[in-house]
């Protein structure tokens, strides 16, 4: 079977990685509870992480690194294209050269993190005065539709995760709700009024 070459961004690799390795990562909280025990709490899936090795040989292997250093200097997510996985959004986060510079071959490392997108707009530093960069006032809430009510909690919600949903204060949030007495555990059933 003939795989389609790997890609990301505007780099297309002129044959595909000797070896990938792909982890799925789960945030897990640990609790502490009285008399020594513990519960634990589903914060839901973390990021895919791609991981993986290669070698660029012949005449221009430098300058093939050289171009995916280049990409690798891009600030931003971008779209990565993998032979065999899912394509999706993700960062490159790091590139290695391991092996002792040869005039014709260089072996590298890399790793890619997945970045679900799940905010598209990316996070808007605030002034010390309250408003955003470039004077207008609001954040997260101004974005996000107006919306007051009751949420009930579902496996892997955070109070922080829930406030972005609905565009509210983390602060506001947790003080329409004085009935949750730890803000960092949650429990599905439960009740969050959204104020």
């Amino acid at each position: 079977m003939r795989l389609a070459p790997m890609r990301y961004k505007e780099f297309t690799w002129p044959h595909n990685p000797e070896t990938y390795q792909v982890e799925h990562r789960r945030q897990v909280a640990v609790h502490k509870v009285p008399f020594g025990g513990y519960v634990l709490q589903d914060l839901g899936a973390g990021c895919r992480v791609l991981e993986g090795e290669g070698t660029f040989a012949g005449k221009d292997a430098y300058a093939t690194f050289r171009a995916l250093e280049q990409v690798f200097d891009q600030p931003g997510p971008g779209l990565l294209v993998h032979p065999v996985w899912p394509a999706s959004s993700a960062y490159f986060v790091t590139l290695q050269l391991t092996e002792e510079p040869l005039p014709d071959f260089v072996r590298y490392r890399f790793a890619f993190w997945e970045d679900q997108g799940g905010y598209k707009a990316g996070l808007t530093e605030i002034a010390a005065g309250g408003t955003e960069e470039g004077g207008s006032t609001g954040g997260a809430s101004q974005s996000a539709p107006s919306y007051s009510g009751t949420y009930v909690v579902r496996k892997g919600d955070t109070l922080w995760g829930i406030a972005g949903r609905y565009g509210v204060a983390l602060a506001d949030l947790i003080a329409a709700n004085p009935q949750i007495k730890n803000p960092n555990l949650i429990y599905p059933g439960e009740t969050v009024v959204i104020p």
